[in-house]
């Protein structure tokens, strides 16, 4: 039986190579790009960590996970209120969001040093809804920084609430005194139309007078011119 070289073997075996016809094929479906907006473009970001979110459960007595993803703290370029955004890792679903404001506080959650805990009005779910919220982070030294930030950004907006504040009762109180003047102005109209009134009589009665003397008057002159012709 004859024997087949290896080398001619491998020859027959190798595959040909694939000819380069120069063919475009063009999709079927042309994407065009679009702009992806996050509503927080015009908001810069004072803080950014990993975290895991839970909310307290009232009906059950219980927390519940809200998502691991980001926490941040977003400061509008505008107004400088600052707010608490968390998004969802893979999804990038909102779990929290709601503005710091003063008056606010985050504590410590009891028996871990990773976590804290506080309350908040959140929007996250399209509804103003009152929150307790519990956020779990990697280390402690994320933990603390969180908080800490937390906390001055609560202090930082009380100048601006009560400069707000003192402004709506100043504008109050403006409303208030020209309410007040108006009702001054008022008055004295009120007043000073009964004392017109009562002087118009007096004006009549007096013309009355005169001409009554008038033609009393007149009256002589025409008895006295009729006895002077008798």
């Amino acid at each position: 039986m004859a024997s087949v070289d290896p080398e001619v073997r491998d020859e027959e075996h190798v595959p040909a190579e694939e000819e380069d016809t120069g063919a475009q094929i063009a999709p079927i479906v042309r994407l065009e790009e679009v702009a992806v907006t996050t509503g927080e473009e015009d908001e810069d970001a004072l803080l950014d960590l990993k975290a895991k979110l839970y909310r307290f459960d009232k009906d059950g007595n219980q927390w519940k996970e809200r998502g691991s993803g980001t926490v941040k703290f977003l400061k509008h370029k505008v107004n400088d209120k600052v707010r608490l955004v968390m998004r969802q890792s893979k999804t990038l679903k909102i779990c929290a969001n709601h503005l710091i404001i003063a008056g606010m506080t985050v504590q410590e959650h009891a028996g871990n040093e990773k976590s804290c805990v506080w309350h908040a009005s959140d929007y996250a779910d399209g509804e103003l809804k009152e929150e307790m919220f519990c956020i779990r982070f990697a280390s402690i030294d994320n933990c603390k920084t969180f908080m800490e930030m937390f906390q001055e950004v609560a202090e930082s907006q009380k100048p601006q609430e009560e400069n707000e504040d003192a402004s709506a009762t100043a504008e109050a109180l403006e409303k208030l005194n020209v309410g007040e003047e108006k009702n001054k102005d008022k008055a004295v109209e009120e007043e000073s139309t009964p004392a017109e009134t009562a002087a118009s009589p007096a004006k009549e009665a007096a013309a009355s007078a005169e001409a009554t003397e008038a033609e009393s008057k007149k009256d002589d002159v025409e008895k006295k011119a009729e006895d002077s012709s008798a």
